[in-house]
């Protein structure tokens, strides 16, 4: 019994990821396929056709491992050593930007939050 809960959480989650490749391929325009999977998983969510039990086990597997998935970006990186040295200047400035500018997101993402929440109280 064990074993067909787990198969059936893979498939759902495969299934999801299957279908985001489907659609990037019908899109007329570029859109990463993890970006389409990660919004047609909320939406499944959002309306309760996909509850969080059925996908919490292998979810949670997924996310303790994840560290492994990175080693083979991190490996091909490596190969291209000489043309991230030749633009390191650009790269860190790109990383500062963008990483101002994500904290700046968080920061009015929250208090936005924080505000709505606030306005549901009273």
């Amino acid at each position: 019994m064990i074993v067909l809960k787990l198969l059936t959480q893979i498939g759902i989650i495969f299934g999801i990821c299957w279908i985001s490749q489907c659609i990037e391929q019908a899109l007329p325009f570029t859109m990463p396929a993890s970006i389409i999977g990660m919004v047609l998983l909320l939406a499944l969510l959002v309306l309760r056709v996909v509850k969080t039990e059925h996908i919490q086990e292998k979810s949670d597997f997924l996310l303790a491992n994840l560290p492994f998935f990175f080693v083979p970006a991190v490996v091909s990186i490596m190969k291209y050593t000489d043309v991230l040295r030749n633009n390191l200047v650009a790269l860190v400035v790109i990383c500062v930007v963008s990483m101002v500018i994500t904290f700046a997101a968080t920061v009015l993402a929250v208090r936005l939050t924080i505000r709505v929440m606030n306005g549901r109280k009273k």
